[in-house]
C-alpha cells in the first residue's frame, strides 16, 4: 500500500510541476491595431517591470489615439509619447514626461535588437544613466540587413564579440546591433511585420515625425 502510495504522491507532484511551469511560461500577447494594420507581439515574463506597466496602459486605454511619432526607415518605429493624441501637425514630439520611469531590464545577451523586437525608448545616457525606461513610449525594431564584412568591422571598432546566432540573425533577418545592451527588450512581434513595414516607409519631416499621422487605434490583450 505504502509503495502505491508514494507512486500517486510522485504523478501528483509531477502534474503540479508541469502544471505550475506551463503558467510560468505563459506570455502575455497584446494587439496593436493601427492606421496601416494589425500587430500583435507578445511580452517577455522575465522583464516582468516593464510587461506589467504595457499591459496595466494597455488595459486603461492609455494608447488609443496615440501616434507613431518617430519613424526611420531600416531601423525602427516609435509611439507612446501621450502628448501625440492630439498634437498639431508639424509639432515635435518624442519629450513628454509621465511622472515616473521603468528600471532597466536589460538582458543582453538573451534578447538582442533583430527586427521585430519590442523594446522601451528612453533618454539618453548622459542624463539617464540608469537606463530607466520611459513608462509609455517604445518602438518596434525594423533595422537593416548587416554583411559579414560590416559586422567584422562593428566588432573591431566596438571590442564586442557577436554570437554564431546573432551573426546570422543580423545577415538574414536584419536589426539594429548598435543598440543592443543600451536599452531593454520586452516583447516582440509575432505577426504583423507587413503593417510595421508599411510604417517605416512613409514619408517623415525633419524630426522623423511621419508627414500623414498613423495613429494607434486600439490595443487589447489577447489569447494566443
Amino acid at each position: 500500500m505504502k509503495k502505491y502510495t508514494l507512486i500517486l504522491c510522485m504523478m501528483l507532484f509531477t502534474l503540479n510541476a508541469v502544471q505550475a511551469w506551463g503558467q510560468k511560461e505563459k506570455e502575455t500577447m497584446v494587439l496593436i491595431e493601427t492606421d496601416k494594420g494589425k500587430i500583435k507581439v507578445k511580452l517577455y515574463n522575465d522583464t516582468p517591470l516593464h510587461r506589467d506597466n504595457f499591459i496595466k496602459l494597455v488595459e486603461e486605454g492609455k494608447y488609443e489615439g496615440l501616434l507613431f511619432h518617430r519613424v526611420i526607415k531600416q531601423f525602427m518605429i516609435q509611439g507612446g509619447d501621450i502628448h501625440s493624441k492630439d498634437a498639431q501637425a508639424g509639432q515635435k514630439l518624442g519629450e513628454d514626461d509621465p511622472g515616473y520611469t521603468i528600471p532597466a531590464e536589460i538582458r543582453y545577451p538573451e534578447y538582442f535588437h533583430k527586427a521585430g523586437m519590442l523594446c522601451a525608448a528612453r533618454e539618453s545616457d548622459d542624463v539617464n544613466p540608469e537606463r530607466a525606461s520611459s513608462p509609455t513610449q517604445f518602438y518596434i525594431v525594423t533595422g537593416k540587413f548587416y554583411t559579414a564584412m560590416e559586422l567584422d568591422k562593428m566588432e573591431q571598432e566596438t571590442h564586442r564579440k557577436f554570437s554564431p546566432e546573432e551573426r546570422q540573425t543580423y545577415m538574414l533577418e536584419g536589426g539594429a546591433p548598435h543598440l543592443d545592451g543600451k536599452y531593454t527588450i520586452f516583447g516582440e512581434v509575432v505577426n504583423g511585420m507587413k503593417a510595421v513595414d508599411k510604417i517605416q516607409y512613409v514619408l517623415t519631416d525633419e524630426n522623423d515625425r511621419p508627414l500623414e499621422n498613423i495613429k494607434i487605434r486600439k490595443m487589447r490583450i489577447v489569447k494566443k
